[in-house]
């Protein structure tokens, strides 16, 4: 404050202009050291102009430890003056997005991914709102604990088929996990029929789809920074070009997937499928035709990430830990025996099986830092300032990780942790829903479709599991050639393991027979 004064001596003015210019320079001082931008969380040393850009995008450095040791439970991150909140543990994370949901439910404006490649309807994407609402419960009803018994059948049917295919061709299992999962979620949605293999054409059309998303999230940056960058007209703009066509592509693939569902309900009659339920009860949800052809298409995109990225991460983790293997081999032999394969019967039986898979969906979440949100006005936590607008990022990996609540050993897969002392499944910590993680998110932004995916990872995990054993191949000295499990070792925003060799065969002699009788079933 000694500035003003020798600055204003210099400065050719009345004394009375003096006097309130220096009282506006104090209050102008006085004003910013009481703001509120300083209180903000801790913030990593920002550069001039793009501020935490690079941290920002740095995945792998905001799920290290020496993240959040540093900066500890919450932290601030400013791009361009746009500010970013993340919340690196599990009860800051569970206080702002589950207790405050209401003002911590919105969505950046994903300019490309959702305005452009999903024409403003992908319910994901979106913000809150009133279609938002509608679309959210005609998912949630049809994806409820309940209600996605109907689809064990089909689950059960993939299972099986993805369990022969890894006994007859082990090194393609990233293919027979692909194919696997790609079917069942098509055939929820939209009743499809059992696709044969990776590479039929509903695959690689969901596949170029889901890549054009993964490009739109690094897009999503970009025109976060540089908004005036949507308005550039397509012919001046390569890549904007090329989303559009794309885009339209996509709507009329998923509008064809969609009326064939409407066709087969009158030529065939109603068959469980997510579509015909959205058309069933159409005038209850209130949902136009391409509304709800987007919807559909979208619940393709959370469910097949979520169920390959984890399933391969479990056989990875089954060559890694061969020890938890054989437990849960031995609770299988214990309660089903070798006669027949796991149902979902079973299912109350086998805890330490279904605590695998808790495990893995906390080791190693399929989306690390989530989908971001927005807060809808000012707030406070624990003193600290949260701006209306800011994009707020739970930082999954850090809660998955968090000491205080899972221990020292956070980060060791132990599926044990989520069992009492006599091997009964716990329920989880009541800040991750009682799941015993947060892969699924948060609040009223949580993965619908949860219940369903919990469904199709204990069948194919139990059935796996059943008939077959798993092991690291091995170098020409005969030593285990043990996989990478590192979470970070690709690039993008989920997280999957890097390839590596394996063994698999068949557990004992009339695995063969009895797989052969189960498919035959599935035929008649």
């Amino acid at each position: 404050m000694g500035v003003a004064p020798g600055f204003l001596s210099h400065v050719s003015l009345p004394l009375p202009l003096k006097g309130i210019l220096f009282c506006f320079l104090v209050t102008l001082v006085v004003s910013y050291a009481r703001s509120s931008r300083k209180r903000m969380p801790p913030q990593p040393r920002r550069l001039p102009i793009i501020g935490n850009l690079f941290q920002r995008n740095d995945r792998r450095w905001l799920c290290s430890q020496e993240c959040k040791e540093r900066f500890g439970e919450v932290m601030y991150l400013d791009v361009l003056g746009e500010s970013s909140i993340v919340f690196n543990s599990l009860k800051s994370a569970f206080d702002v997005f589950e207790r405050r949901a209401s003002n911590s439910s919105g969505r950046p404006q994903f300019a490309v991914a959702n305005k452009i490649l999903y024409g403003g309807l992908g319910m994901v994407l979106m913000d809150y709102g009133e279609l938002w609402r509608r679309m959210r419960r005609a998912s949630h009803e049809a994806f409820t604990k309940v209600a996605v018994q109907r689809y064990q059948p089909i689950q059960t049917k993939e299972a099986t088929i993805l369990v022969s295919a890894l006994l007859a061709n082990p090194e393609n299992r990233e293919q027979h996990v692909k194919r696997a999962a790609t079917s069942t979620i098509m055939s929820v949605l939209y009743d499809y029929p059992t696709l044969a293999s990776a590479q039929d054409k509903a695959v690689q059309d969901m596949d170029r789809s889901m890549h054009w998303v993964s490009r739109a999230a690094v897009w999503f940056f970009v025109i976060q920074l540089f908004p005036w960058m949507m308005h550039i007209p397509e012919r001046f703009f390569k890549w904007k070009r090329e989303a559009l066509k794309h885009a339209s592509e996509r709507s009329k693939m998923f509008l064809r997937l969609f009326n064939r569902v409407k066709t087969d309900l009158v030529s065939v009659g109603v068959r469980p499928s997510f579509s015909a339920s959205l058309i069933e009860h159409r005038d209850r949800y209130r949902l136009s035709e391409r509304e709800m052809a987007f919807l559909a298409a979208q619940m393709y995109s959370a469910g097949f990430e979520t169920t390959s990225a984890t399933l391969m991460w479990w056989t990875t983790a089954m060559a890694a830990f061969p020890e938890v293997q054989r437990r849960a081999q031995a609770e299988i032999d214990a309660v089903i025996g070798r006669s027949r394969l796991p149902t979902f019967a079973d299912a109350p039986r086998l805890p330490y099986v279904r605590a695998i898979i808790r495990e893995v969906l906390r080791w190693r979440p399929a989306f690390p830092l989530g989908v971001p949100h927005t807060t809808t006005e000012d707030d406070w936590y624990e003193g600290m300032f949260i701006p209306k607008g800011a994009t707020c990022m739970a930082n999954l990996w850090h809660c998955n990780h968090d000491r205080t609540v899972f221990g020292d050993d956070a980060d060791e897969f132990k599926p044990e942790r989520h069992l009492g002392n006599n091997g009964e499944l716990l329920p989880g910590p009541k800040e991750t829903t009682q799941e015993g993680h947060v892969s699924f998110g948060f609040g009223r932004r949580i993965c619908v479709g949860k219940h369903l995916a919990n469904d199709s990872l204990f069948i194919h995990t139990a059935r796996i599991l059943w008939a077959t054993t798993i092991k690291c191949a091995q170098d020409e000295n005969g030593k285990e050639i043990l996989p990478d499990t590192s979470p970070f070792a690709k690039e993008g925003f989920t997280s999957r393991p890097l390839a590596f060799d394996c063994v698999i065969t068949p557990r004992f002699a009339d695995v063969e027979p009895i797989l052969v009788e189960e498919r035959e079933s599935f035929e008649d």
